[in-house]
Order: structure tokens, then sequence, then C-alpha cells
């Protein structure tokens, strides 16, 4: 079965760690992102998510927040799935939804990507 829990690298080069894993599925830890929206320095910012409990078998699903501290007034949402081949590689594959803090509603259309 898939271990959230550790070091995880995408295909950007932005690193996740899970430092806390619960027996109930809710996990956190820290996101260090290599793409920002300000093309600023990144800097290391705090997670929180779940993952559905499954059984021995199966892959499971999660879900996690990142606030990103100090560089940037966006909040991101990731969903997404753990998966393991035939030789033991953990992959987790997501999907994410940023949305960015906009000065009115007029502008909201463009708050989210």
């Amino acid at each position: 079965q898939c271990q959230l829990n550790g070091l995880w690298r995408n295909d950007q080069g932005s690193l996740m760690e899970i430092s806390v894993l619960r027996d109930n599925g809710d996990f956190q830890g820290q996101y260090l992102t290599r793409v920002t929206l300000s093309g600023g320095c990144a800097q290391v910012s705090p997670l929180r998510g779940a993952q559905q409990q499954l059984g021995e078998e199966g892959w499971p699903t999660f879900a996690f927040t990142v606030r990103w501290d100090k560089f940037s007034n966006a909040t991101t949402a990731f969903a997404g799935q753990c998966f393991v081949d035939a030789g033991g590689k953990e992959t987790l594959t997501t999907m994410w939804l940023l949305r960015e803090a906009v000065g009115s509603l007029e502008e909201d259309w463009k708050a989210t990507r």
C-alpha cells in the first residue's frame, strides 16, 4: 500500500514533505514550490490534508491545502491518488486549484486557476 508520509518531488522540482500522518488519515507537512506567481523567491509553506482510509489493498485518495506563507496571497487545494507500480515505486497523481485574492467581486473571474 502507498504511504504518503515522506519527501515527494514533482515534475517542476517542487518539494512536499508529509511529516505527520495520523491513524485517522489526517496529515500535515510543508511544501516548497519552485513555481511562484510573483516570480520571487519561494519559501516553505504549511500544508494540511486528509487521506481516505482503505483496507490492506487499494490506492488511497487524498486532498490537502497549502497556505503560501509570506510570499503570496493565494491558497491552493490539491486532490489526488497514490499508486505503486510493479517495481514498488510510489507515485502521487494530483489536480490542483489555486485561488488568488482579488480586490473586488468584479475581478473574481481572474482569481482562480
